[in-house]
């Protein structure tokens, strides 16, 4: 049976709308690789580039003269209490209390507007916009606000969903918080003195490190923490205790096995009496300060990153983030983004090939452009990109396979 011409024309345009098709699929690449080094923003101190220092003799003070050029090291009075939120956005809590001695007595004072009652363990949960509380088998009066107040000799375990801090100093709130459009939850937060009970817990390095690279930690924290003194709404606190501000591990910190004392003492160390301390300063005054884990081998100046030009916060060289031995996770770091990752960062219906648009001077990636199948192109500042692709950071190669009349270029 002969086919009607007009069939055999739709067949043809079918078969080759399929080859075309199969043609550009398979060149569209399954995923992308990266290859990098460094992890975080760049800008400030450069925390394994402290280590590096601290292991050739360097004090805590030249290490943070080296990455703060034109600010200086100076007593600051830090007896401030700040408010540490320890816990965000939750429908429920648990509270227990643990004696730290036998003659410790296993109790905490427990506040709202029901009155004072002591208990070992309670329960809170978001009730409207109240809060719930029992112990035991006793359903006590509902607040918008309760307080917790840690006995001598004991400490609390704070847990959310089976994650746990222990916290010792201060008063503990509970508030519940409105959320635009989802009702209240509750804002779990700890109030406690800057100078030793919040900085004996922040838990950004290692406690085993050399101790002028805790020393210098210890006086870039104490410096970011004077700086978060505005109750932020969303939290009902200074400062997170987590990588939004800095991590704050609660008494958890101090109670590493060996390490923990090696911690403390590197804060202490950092002290000048029981009001005031070391912080950095510039024209008098504490720095915003800023801090990363490692970089592509030279720290960022403030302006390429942020678009603000602060000068405490220019480029210096930093080759041990490139030790293999200090750094081994991030002196050279490989990524594999799938497919749809990279397209649905860059909005677009598929990803065939990226390039690089710019490059600071330290050599990390400013913007990005990627290309669909389709010829459509979509660009990226490099910091949203590497946080919707999960990258450790912005400094990473041109992939070898880009060949386009686009060129990169380097800003000044």
């Amino acid at each position: 049976m002969l086919m009607n011409p007009s069939r055999k024309f739709l067949l043809a345009l079918f078969l080759i709308s399929a080859l075309f098709t199969d043609q550009a699929a398979a060149s569209v690449p399954a995923s992308f690789k990266f290859i990098g080094s460094g992890y975080g923003h760049g800008v400030g101190l450069s925390q394994i580039g402290a280590k590096g220092q601290a292991l050739e003799g360097k004090s805590a003070i030249e290490i943070l003269n080296y990455y703060f050029p034109g600010a200086s090291v100076n007593q600051v009075s830090d007896s401030q209490t700040i408010r540490v939120n320890t816990a965000h956005q939750i429908d429920a809590v648990t509270f227990s209390v643990i004696k730290e001695s036998e003659t410790s007595t296993a109790m905490m004072s427990l506040t709202s507007d029901s009155g004072t009652v002591p208990a070992g363990v309670v329960k809170f949960a978001i009730n409207g916009s109240q809060i719930s509380a029992s112990v035991k088998n006793l359903n006590l009066t509902p607040s918008a606000l309760w307080s917790i107040t840690p006995q001598p000799g004991t400490y609390l375990i704070q847990n959310v969903g089976g994650t746990t801090m222990k916290l010792k100093y201060g008063q503990i709130q509970l508030r519940a918080v409105p959320l635009t459009g989802k009702g209240f939850h509750i804002e779990v937060t700890d109030t406690m003195r800057l100078h030793d009970e919040y900085l004996y817990g922040v838990s950004e390095v290692p406690s085993r490190w050399p101790a002028a690279a805790l020393q210098a930690q210890a006086i870039v924290s104490r410096t970011y923490a004077l700086s978060r003194f505005t109750i932020k709404p969303s939290c009902d606190c200074n400062i997170y205790s987590s990588k939004y501000d800095q991590v704050y591990g609660g008494y958890t910190k101090e109670l590493e096995p060996t390490y923990g004392a090696v911690w403390r003492a590197a804060v202490d160390a950092t002290a000048i009496d029981s009001q005031t301390a070391l912080a950095i300063t510039f024209d008098g005054a504490p720095i915003s300060v800023y801090f990363f884990s490692s970089s592509g081998g030279q720290t960022q100046r403030a302006i390429d990153v942020w678009g603000t030009d602060i000068p405490y916060l220019t480029s210096v060289p930093d080759p041990w983030s490139l030790d293999k031995t200090l750094n081994p996770k991030y002196s050279k770091w490989v990524r594999t983004i799938p497919q749809a990752t990279m397209a649905a960062a860059f909005n677009l219906p598929d990803v065939k090939k990226y390039v690089i648009n710019s490059r600071t001077k330290t050599g990390s990636v400013l913007k990005i452009t990627a290309y669909s199948s389709n010829g459509v192109k979509s660009t990226l500042p490099v910091g949203t990109f590497k946080t919707a692709d999960k990258l450790p950071s912005s400094w990473f190669a041109q992939p070898p396979t880009i060949t386009m009349d686009e060129t990169s270029t380097v800003t000044n």
